[in-house]
């Protein structure tokens, strides 16, 4: 009995009993019922397991006493007890309430049993909804399956239809390029064919015109020779001047007028045009203007050239027949200026684009050819073999790339320094008759034109020994003709730009080189121009 009193103080269970009832106490209203039901449960399974350790400790301690010792202990206070505890309570309920309970009770139990059925039905139905619905979600997956590997196949079809959809594109592409290509080919050849049946027309007139003028001149040849001949002009006479005027003196004022609005015509439609057509090869619009300016140029210097060969054939032509009261001279001025078609003006294109390819002062990308600009050139050419039919003729001013700035004659362009005094480059040449300017040409100035245009003839020492027309500053002379030295080349500088500030020693050095340079180099212009002239003259002649 000692011994298992001794474990059951060792345990301390009724401390472990106080402790969770303490702290179900704390923690009743926190947690839910049925963790309260719990712990109520376990401590009255604690307090079963100390009751059986104290009726064992009671059933030993009766034991050790023997029969009769704690007899009257038990019986007055255990049996008592026990009585109480396991007694029953009697019902607070009478029989009716009994009754009325059990109904309820039965009522209830039938309204739950047709609950429970009608949730069964209503389980069942949805099951069957559920059934039909994977049914349907089956179907519909498949569907979509189907539809998918649809869609690749479209997808893979629509990939190889673009592959072969481009490829045609491309050759379609090709095809038009070139179809383009031999559209302009058809064009040129077409061109070129209206022109010859042009000149073929224009041959023919001349030639029912000379068949006119030769049977007149048989008939007069054979008035001659009748028993009264009429008077003739001496041929070794001197020609004398018709005292009724030509049909290019009549219009010559009214030529005048429409050449000069023709001129500015090509300055503000035809330069644009193929400023922008030039444009799309050369991203250097001062390129662009130098090779514009230069062809204009050459077209003149080709069309007075070709003027004269075709004056001198007419001439030659009408010498042996000529018998009016008009002078030879102008005899021929009048026939170009009636039978101006007759102008070889393609003949004068290809001399000038030929002229342009071996000009050192312009740069033109390989791939493409100053044919680009082939409808200027023959619209200037034209323009300008009708100028040299003129009384006095009109004729394009002398311009040098470095030269300075003339007001009178030239406009700067809107890209230019306007303090600046010399030329850089020329835009537009000035149309002048004689020494007066009829139409004002475009000029761009810039500061350091001078030395760039030396450093260019330092780094390439060939170019520079061209015999260009333009150089970089124009040459300076006297009164009297002659070249200026090199202070009076400095002080007329100074005279002729008197804006230009004062130099220093190494500016002048330069100016001077600059100028000495440009005198001797004229001056060897000047031979080797002059002796061409007799070259061609010299051709002229003979043919």
């Amino acid at each position: 009995m000692a011994d298992t009193l001794r474990r059951l103080t060792n345990t301390s269970s009724f401390s472990v009993l106080q402790d969770k009832l303490e702290s179900w106490h704390k923690d009743y209203h926190v947690i839910s019922c049925d963790q309260n039901l719990n712990r109520c449960c376990e401590l009255i399974e604690l307090t079963a397991k100390i009751q059986g350790q104290l009726f064992a400790i009671l059933n030993l301690t009766a034991a050790e006493g023997g029969h009769y010792a704690g007899v009257d202990t038990l019986k007055m206070r255990l049996l008592p007890w026990l009585g109480t505890c396991f007694s029953m309570a009697r019902p607070s309920v009478t029989d009716d309430t009994s009754l009325q309970l059990i109904q309820d009770s039965v009522e209830k139990d039938r309204k739950i049993r047709e609950l429970s059925a009608s949730h069964d039905n209503d389980m069942l139905k949805m099951d069957t909804q559920l059934c039909s619905t994977r049914l349907q979600l089956d179907s519909i997956r498949a569907e979509l399956a189907v539809a998918q590997n649809e869609l690749d196949e479209t997808k893979s079809k629509s990939a190889t239809t673009l592959l072969a959809t481009e490829d045609e594109i491309l050759q379609l592409k090709a095809d038009l390029r070139s179809a383009h290509e031999q559209v302009e080919i058809y064009k040129r050849k077409l061109d070129a064919l209206d022109d010859y049946e042009r000149q073929i027309r224009l041959l023919r007139d001349e030639v029912s015109y000379l068949s006119t003028e030769k049977a007149m001149l048989q008939e007069r040849l054979v008035r001659s020779r009748s028993p009264s001949p009429l008077p003739r002009l001496s041929r070794s006479s001197s020609p004398v001047r018709s005292e009724s005027p030509t049909r290019a003196q009549l219009t010559n004022s009214s030529r005048h007028a429409r050449l000069i609005s023709r001129f500015s015509d090509l300055y503000a439609v035809e330069r644009l045009e193929a400023q922008a057509m030039l444009r799309r090869y050369i991203a250097d619009l001062d390129m662009v203007q130098k090779i514009i300016f230069i062809a204009v140029v050459e077209s003149f210097k080709t069309a007075k050239l070709a003027y004269r060969q075709f004056k001198l054939r007419v001439r030659k032509t009408l010498s042996t027949s000529h018998f009016g009261p008009e002078s030879l001279e102008d005899a021929a001025v009048d026939y170009i200026v009636r039978n101006l078609d007759l102008y070889d003006v393609q003949a004068s294109v290809n001399d000038v684009i030929n002229a342009m390819n071996v000009n050192p002062r312009i740069s033109f990308p390989p791939e493409v050819d100053f044919v680009l600009i082939s409808a200027l050139i023959r619209d200037t050419c034209r323009a300008a073999f009708a100028m040299q039919t003129l009384d006095p003729p009109l004729d394009l001013a002398f311009a040098s790339d470095g030269e300075l700035y003339n007001d009178n004659r030239y406009r700067r362009s809107y890209d230019s320094e306007f303090s600046a005094p010399l030329v850089m480059h020329h835009v537009w040449p000035a149309l002048v008759e004689g020494d007066a300017v009829v139409v004002k040409g475009e000029a761009v100035t810039r500061r350091g034109a001078l030395w760039n245009r030396s450093r260019s003839r330092s780094a390439s020492p060939v170019r520079s020994r061209s015999l260009s027309p333009s150089r970089s500053l124009p040459v300076l002379e006297n009164p009297r003709g002659d070249f200026l030295g090199t202070n009076q080349c400095v002080r007329s500088l100074r005279g002729l730009a008197p804006g230009i500030g004062p130099m220093g020693a190494e500016e002048q050095t330069g100016v001077t080189a600059d100028l000495l340079l440009s005198s001797s180099e004229v001056r060897h212009q000047v031979a080797k121009s002059f002796a061409k002239d007799i070259t061609v003259n010299t051709s002229f002649l003979s043919l």
